[in-house]
């Protein structure tokens, strides 16, 4: 799949997701580069919820709002033959989803598995014993 493959699957798959769930969201951004979790090879972030928080009292963060972010080449390093592209970003963009709609609720249910299958992958662990 190319760069501009992967940018007409996401944004197809986003104009599937009824605008009530988006509220509040800049949007989904593509990026080309890939994201690799530290001290883990060959794990990678295929995508990532950013929620910059409050603004700082000296006007940190003002106007950058909240998104999602998809690395197009984190999806690269893990695709082999038959990779389900469709599946993955589809997969992909309701996880980050559901991240926001936590974070407006003021829920961290998500986060909390997120670092408990983290951990687990740092113990060599498989990933169904705590992440994504």
């Amino acid at each position: 799949m190319t760069y501009l493959g992967f940018q007409k699957l996401v944004e197809r798959l986003w104009a599937e997701i009824p605008e009530a769930f988006k509220e509040g969201l800049q949007g989904v951004h593509v990026l080309p580069e890939a994201k690799p979790e530290p001290g883990l090879p060959g794990v990678w972030w295929l995508g990532e919820y950013l929620d910059p928080g409050p603004p700082s009292a000296l006007g940190g963060f003002e106007g950058l709002g909240r998104h999602i972010a998809l690395y197009y080449g984190s999806f690269l390093a893990v695709a082999d033959e038959g990779f389900d592209w469709e599946g993955e970003v589809w997969e992909t963009l309701l996880h980050e989803l559901r991240h926001h709609l936590e974070s407006l609720a003021g829920r961290r249910d998500l986060v909390e598995e997120d670092l408990r299958r983290l951990a687990a992958f740092r113990r060599g662990g498989p990933p169904g014993e705590g992440g994504r």
